[in-house]
């Protein structure tokens, strides 16, 4: 039997009241309500405070370069399809260096797990703006207000991604219900989580938030009408929808590859001679 416990790790650094420990438990409840054992995750990472996450849980951990755990989390999935990859992000790390890695991720529809700690800000490296800074938010590198903020749900629906949901960070029981969902749904699935940064960001607080959030779960809502979908996604201000905003039964890219059609790549036996026919072209 899976417990809390078997989830506990290194003492985390983040600063107190940060709503990365809101995510950090909603993970750690999700893997452990669903009966999943550490040594069946994998947590790829890239850099900073969200970045941090794997180390603060157990499971297989793979720390990648700044805007890159989306390539090796799709790498590993390939490898060993039974692993459950999911791949942690801050919003700069996702939607800024890592841009081009979310979209073609969602565009093939890769079988990973995706959770992006959206607080609207760098807030490893001291307060800059984000890609989803709000219009106007001033920071050292904005000081006359950001630009235009990037829409990481409409970014995902449009692009093709299967699952696209948004939670927060100050709702710990919907948001471990909404990881569960992703982690089981077949295909690229986004949580864009909404992570309050108390040292940064005091605009976008957890009473912010609060005051603003509302659960597609108690409307009359289809997620699978994704003309809906990017309405749903275009609101942000006073009214921010949380939940399953797109979900799609759309094809997997590993159900395409035919060295999978005999199992897992690790599991399958490696046999030189394979090859040696193809090398003699070579000779």
């Amino acid at each position: 039997m899976v417990t809390v416990s078997d989830y506990a790790g290194l003492k985390p650094a983040w600063c107190p009241g940060c709503g990365n420990f809101g995510i950090l438990q909603a993970l750690n409840r999700a893997l452990v309500e669903m009966e999943i054992e550490p040594h069946q995750v994998l947590l790829v990472s890239g850099i900073g405070q969200a970045g941090k996450l794997p180390h603060y849980t157990r499971g297989n951990v793979f720390n990648s370069l700044h805007g890159r755990p989306v390539p090796p989390a799709i790498g590993a999935k390939i490898a060993n399809s039974e692993l459950i990859v999911i791949a942690i992000s801050g919003d700069g790390d996702a939607y800024g260096e890592g841009g081009n890695h979310f979209l073609h991720a969602a565009r093939r529809n890769h079988d990973i797990t995706y959770l992006v700690h959206n607080n609207q800000v760098y807030g490893l490296t001291k307060g800059q703006a984000s890609p989803t800074s709000d219009v106007g938010f001033i920071t050292k590198t904005t000081p006359y207000g950001a630009a235009s903020p990037v829409n990481p749900i409409a970014l995902a629906i449009v692009s093709g991604a299967s699952f696209v949901g948004r939670g927060f960070a100050g709702d710990i029981d919907h948001l471990s219900n909404l990881i569960k969902r992703g982690i089981t749904h077949r295909g690229f699935a986004l949580i864009d989580i909404l992570q309050p940064c108390i040292s940064f960001n005091h605009k976008n607080t957890f009473q912010w938030y609060a005051e603003r959030v509302y659960k597609l779960e108690d409307e009359s809502y289809d997620p699978s009408d994704k003309k809906a979908a990017i309405e749903k996604a275009l609101e942000w201000g006073e009214k921010i929808p949380i939940g399953v905003i797109y979900k799609g039964d759309l094809l997997v890219y590993e159900d395409q590859l035919p060295a999978l059609s005999e199992g897992p790549l690790v599991k399958q036996i490696i046999d030189p001679r394979r090859v040696e026919k193809l090398l003699a072209e070579f000779m």
